[in-house]
């Protein structure tokens, strides 16, 4: 499995190819990639969490149809409708998305066409609406096109009654990005954090996409309010975990916080706290990732001094 840098690199690659070629190749062409391993995992009786490349995946199947969190990858969307076939033969009724990024709304297109109703925040439609340039990745995302886009937007939560529960997204204002949602099966006891909680690697503060430190602590929070010691939780990215494991996470933010919030105090600037590495505690298990902890560290930092984009260092 690709790590997720190269997984978003080839995105924005495919999206500009797309951009280039959409009048003269036809769109199967541009879908074709290698075979991807989706692995099924059955979290109760209607819920089941798919794992492939991109983010983490719901599905929640019963007798009043399927309908999903999140849609991974536009040039694997055949891959994942066919992973997704073997959880339920129906076809996807919704979607939601818990935020912008192309490896968890790629496959809106093809949801839509097939009749899915594309649900997600009110900033999701706004920022798929409008070219999205990003100075992490020093490369800009093309507006998507018009039946990739959201049909049914929301400000602060939104509720599905679907499958034999009330299953609710709620907006986390400024957390991952600045159109983040959680959601939550309360029959199932499921969680579905979105790239609010990336497990076992470090995770990306999208600084351009309005994201912020203390929306990811606040998000964390959330995620703890609505789960119990049985509760099964679901990363943006990582493995399956639990309250156990969220509950880590989001004492790492604070910690981290706290370490950073220090250092400005004493009137250190930016370079002078990523020289000091203020995230070494954690380096070893979980920086070998695509976020380095120097790259942590400017999030960190440029958050709480109020700075709304990534600043690379010479």
């Amino acid at each position: 499995q690709l790590h997720y840098e190269e997984n978003v690199m080839r995105h924005y690659r495919l999206r500009a190819l797309f951009s280039l070629l959409v009048f003269t190749v036809p769109c199967t062409t541009l879908a074709q990639d290698k075979p991807v391993e989706y692995t099924p995992t059955p979290l109760s009786d209607t819920v089941t969490m798919i794992q492939g490349r991109g983010g983490n995946i719901a599905v929640s199947e019963g007798d009043d149809g399927v309908f999903i969190i999140d849609d991974q990858y536009s040039h694997l969307v055949d891959q994942l409708m066919a992973a997704i076939g073997k959880v339920s033969g129906e076809p996807v009724r919704f979607v939601i998305n818990t935020h912008y990024h192309g490896d968890h709304v790629g496959g809106n297109e093809v949801v839509g066409d097939a009749g899915g109703v594309i649900i997600a925040h009110d900033n999701i439609r706004k920022r798929m609406s409008t070219d999205q340039f990003n100075h992490f990745w020093d490369s800009t995302t093309p507006a998507w096109p018009a039946g990739a886009l959201p049909v049914v937007t929301f400000n602060d939560r939104v509720t599905l009654h679907l499958n034999g529960e009330p299953v609710t997204a709620y907006h986390v204002p400024r957390g991952h990005t600045d159109g983040d949602s959680i959601i939550h099966f309360p029959e199932s006891n499921i969680v579905h954090m979105g790239d609010i909680f990336f497990h076992g690697l470090y995770p990306f503060i999208d600084l351009d996409g309005g994201g912020n430190l203390e929306g990811m602590i606040a998000g964390a929070e959330l995620g703890l309010e609505l789960s119990d010691e049985n509760t099964r939780i679901i990363p943006g990215h990582g493995k399956l975990t639990d309250r156990a494991g969220l509950l880590a996470y989001h004492a790492m933010l604070v910690e981290m916080r706290g370490i950073v919030q220090g250092m400005i105090d004493k009137g250190m600037n930016l370079e002078q706290v990523v020289a000091a590495n203020p995230t070494a505690k954690w380096d070893e298990e979980l920086g070998g990732s695509f976020i380095k902890p120097d790259s942590l560290a400017i999030f960190l930092y440029n958050s709480l001094t109020g700075v709304d984009q990534f600043t690379p260092l010479d």
